[in-house]
């Protein structure tokens, strides 16, 4: 029976490239000659510290540019709220979202349901496993997967004659 896989990951190693260039691009822009401004991952945190709100805004910027010369979505990023630090520095927690949460799989599953496709979906975990008797059964779900307002970006693997 054909089946396929519906995940989300985000290639971490990617992330780190997008994270040097921005670093780069940053000691060598004069708007940001002479300020304290960083940026660290760890794990699948990222860590933004800016002297104002400006700069943390102009990081933003920069952060999403560089990922999506990466091919990494920016639905991929889930920023916290900015909080003060020292002064008028700013900091913020970004968080690198792997895998998919419960809502959005009972979410995903309900809306092929309800467009009654003859497939079954099963949550796995952090993904979703699509299994239908007909190749184009499983590809009409694609379609219809990502016609769907997700924050998310989905990838569609280990698809399975």
């Amino acid at each position: 029976m054909p089946s396929f896989d519906i995940v989300s990951k985000t290639d971490l190693e990617e992330v780190d490239n997008a994270l040097a260039n921005m670093v780069r691009e940053m000691s060598q822009r004069y708007d940001f000659k002479g300020s304290q401004c960083k940026i660290e991952r760890k794990e699948a945190e990222i860590t933004i510290n800016a002297d104002d709100d400006l700069k943390l805004k102009q990081m933003h910027e920069l952060l999403q540019g560089h990922l999506a010369r990466r091919k990494i979505e920016a639905g991929a990023i889930d920023y916290q709220t900015a909080e003060k630090a020292a002064g008028q520095s700013m900091r913020q927690k970004a968080i690198i979202r792997q895998g998919i949460d419960k809502e959005l799989a009972k979410r995903i599953v309900k809306s092929v349901k309800d467009a009654k496709f003859k497939v079954q979906v099963a949550i796995q975990g952090s993904e979703l496993r699509v299994t239908g008797k007909k190749r184009d059964d499983l590809q009409a779900v694609i379609e219809h997967i990502k016609g769907l307002p997700l924050e998310l970006p989905l990838q569609y693997v280990n698809f399975r004659d």
